[in-house]
Formats: structure tokens, C-alpha cells, sequence
């Protein structure tokens, strides 16, 4: 990578009818990496990594609908599923003409991402997870059991546990769980602020509970992606916290299973790894994207 900052552009598009938010830098002939943030955030967490790369790479990362800048339909007037999430994500890069692309999948990017994947595995170039899991030895036992708990049935009783994840104290927790001492004053605490504050909307209730409730449905998927795994022999690299109590590293390390030539890299961080270690994402990127990713002529 060269020393040289290219621009970072903030920019919307319209998909059904929504303003989708994104941002994009890169040359225009370049590669193109898709970068799917997790919850509670937005594309705000790739701000760090976005000028890291843009000199090699056209990055865009959109603001998944009801979160970041994007459109936030009420929870009556758009299915919050992560089928209809998937299903705009591939509009969306219809809609800005990316007929091949990698992947970067982070936390609820990782089923939405996995689903395009799915749906259109000719498009998929190579994907990278950093905290996007899709086997079950992934999944955190302690934190994943209220979301469990909503899951088997949605009730005021199994919703309040699970609610308390999006406040501004839950938020934090994501952020900072896992990550060591001498990482810690790297952490900008104005990113769970701008989170929470997103997610303090109206309308915002209905839709994160509605999500979450279907998370059961991305668990469904997993054999489908482990099998796309192997059948495709996509081009993998997670680079996972592995403080991480969400998405535990015996996620990370799950992929060689079906992807033997996978790289794995467990980084000292947690769940919000580029909070941390941008710098260092962003050199194994670049290295794994030049030799498995051919760059323009």
C-alpha cells in the first residue's frame, strides 16, 4: 500500500424506493471490495480501513436499511428479515453496476453477505470475515442465550434482555469486552455514542427486535454456507478478534473445515476488531487480495 489518502465519498442511491447510504472510495476500475457491517453500527466502521485500502481496491460499504444514514421504514412498512436485507443488498450493487466483488462480512453482515453469496456465487471473487460466523461453534454460549431465549419465543419477558443490547451500555459492551489493556485507550468512545445514538430512533424498537427474532433463520443457513464453502472454493480470509464473546474464535477456525486453504488470523482485539487493529487488517487484506485477487492491469 502507498502512503498516498484518496477521498472518501459519502453518497446514496435509491433501492424500492429507499435512500440506501453509502460510502465508496477507489478508483473506479479497481476491484471492488463490499464491505457489510454488523449491528448495532453502520458503515461509520470501516472509516478507518476505507483510506487504508482505496489506493489498490474501489470500496463501498452501504448502510444496511434501518441503520447508519440510510432509510429506517417502520417495522409495518418494511420486512426487517435478513432475506429482504440480503435481497436489497443485491439490488444495491446492482443498482451501482458490481457484477464481481469480495466480500467483507462483519456480524450481521456475515448472513447477509453469505446469503448474496448464495444467491449469486458467480459475483463473489473472495470473501474476508472479521467476526462473521456461520457455524455454531461460533456462538458464544452466555451472550447468544437471551437472543436464544427471543428466538424459541418472542414474548415482553424474552424481549427486555435482549432490548438492553442496543443501549448505550450494551453497546459499550461490545465494543470494549475482549479487548486488552493495552489496547484499550485506542477505542474512540464516540463510536457506541454515534451508535446508540442511531439506535435510540423511533421506529427503532420494532425493527432491531424484528431482526433479531430472525436470527433463527440465518442459523438454518449454516449447512447451506458450509456447503457453498465447499463447492465454490472461495478465496477466504477471517481476520476475527479472539476476545470476541459474541463470535468465540472457534468460529474463525471452523472455516478450514470446509475451506482447507483458508488464513486464518486471530488479532488481540474483540468483537469491533478495526477499532483496534485497522493497520493491521487492512495489511493482511491487501496481501491476501494481491495473491488471490488479481489486481487491473
Amino acid at each position: 500500500m502507498t502512503s498516498t489518502v484518496l477521498p472518501t465519498h459519502h453518497r446514496t442511491v435509491k433501492v424500492r424506493d429507499h435512500e440506501i447510504a453509502y460510502r465508496e472510495a477507489g478508483p473506479a476500475d479497481a476491484p471492488v471490495l463490499l464491505l457489510l457491517h454488523g449491528f448495532p453500527t453502520s458503515s461509520h466502521m470501516f472509516r478507518d480501513l476505507i483510506p487504508r485500502l482505496a489506493d489498490s481496491y474501489r470500496l463501498i460499504a452501504p448502510d444496511h436499511l434501518g441503520f447508519g444514514l440510510s432509510a429506517a421504514p417502520s417495522a409495518a412498512d418494511f420486512d426487517y428479515t435478513f432475506a429482504e436485507l440480503a435481497a436489497l443488498t443485491a439490488e444495491f450493487t446492482e443498482a451501482l453496476g458490481l457484477d464481481r466483488f469480495a466480500l467483507y462480512i462483519q456480524d450481521y453482515g456475515s448472513p447477509i453477505g453469505l446469503r448474496l453469496a448464495l444467491a449469486h456465487p458467480e459475483r463473489i471473487t473472495a470473501i474476508i470475515s472479521q467476526n462473521g460466523n456461520a457455524y455454531e461453534e461460533g456462538l458464544g454460549t452466555e451472550a447468544w442465550a437471551p437472543v436464544r431465549a427471543l428466538i424459541e419465543e418472542r414474548t415482553p419477558e424474552t424481549e427486555e434482555p435482549v432490548r438492553a443490547i442496543r443501549s448505550l451500555d450494551g453497546i459499550r459492551w461490545q465494543y470494549e469486552t475482549g479487548v486488552p489493556a493495552e489496547y484499550r485507550d485506542l477505542l474512540d468512545p464516540g463510536a457506541w455514542h454515534h451508535d446508540a445514538a442511531l439506535m435510540d430512533r423511533e421506529g427503532q424498537d420494532e425493527i432491531q427486535l424484528g431482526l433479531i427474532a430472525d436470527y433463527g433463520s440465518n442459523f438454518a443457513l449454516y449447512p447451506a454456507f458450509q456447503e457453498y464453502f465447499r463447492t465454490s472454493r472461495v478465496p477466504l480470509l477471517a481476520v476475527w478478534g479472539e476476545g470476541d464473546q459474541v463470535f468465540v474464535p472457534a468460529g474463525a477456525e471452523a472455516f478450514r473445515r470446509d475451506l482447507p486453504d483458508a488464513e486464518i488470523h486471530l488479532l488481540p482485539t474483540g468483537h469491533f476488531a478495526l477499532e483496534t487493529h485497522a493497520p493491521a487488517i487492512a495489511a493482511l487484506i491487501g496481501d491476501f487480495l494481491a495473491r488471490r485477487v488479481p489486481l487491473r492491469p
